[in-house]
């Protein structure tokens, strides 16, 4: 699926979206905004990798943090609702996870939380687990992902 491809989905769904990234450090926005005529469905992106900026810029509740840690579908939540709420969208989507290299044997490297808020619609959290496939192989497979369920969310 193509970013091209969702932003015509959005266009037709009068839906406007939003994304907050952590992992892949603004990977969905770039994909969204190298589509000329973007800007009259992309509201913004956050770029959210410390969990002070998940805090400071998205809501992201202290305590979400230290009870989950940031990789986790709890988070992702917190993230997209965040983005939601911090933006003119309609829909956002977030991502959080484990690049690599490294991570522990809870949270392995490949393991990414995603989430995706809608207005009047359930938040909705899912973790993919991608395995230890390299930093940059996580990153797109991550990016790829979001940009599924953005679409897959338009109906």
């Amino acid at each position: 699926m193509t970013a091209r491809a969702l932003l015509d989905a959005a266009r037709a769904a009068g839906v406007t979206i939003a994304t907050a990234e952590s992992c892949t450090g603004g990977m969905v926005t770039v994909a969204i905004t190298e589509v000329p005529g973007s800007s009259d469905v992309f509201d913004r992106g956050f770029v959210t990798y410390s969990n002070a900026a998940k805090s400071e810029m998205l809501g992201v509740r202290p305590g979400t943090l230290e009870a989950h840690g940031a990789v986790s579908e709890a988070v992702a939540t917190e993230m997209a609702e965040g983005a939601l709420a911090h933006s003119a969208a309609n829909l956002a989507v977030s991502i959080t996870g484990v690049a690599g290299p490294g991570g522990t044997p809870a949270k392995p490297e490949g393991m990414v939380c995603f989430g995706l808020a809608g207005a009047g619609r359930p938040t909705r959290a899912e973790t993919c687990r991608f395995g230890a496939l390299g930093r940059a192989e996580v990153r797109r497979l991550s990016r790829d992902h979001a940009l599924e369920m953005l679409r897959g969310a338009l109906g």
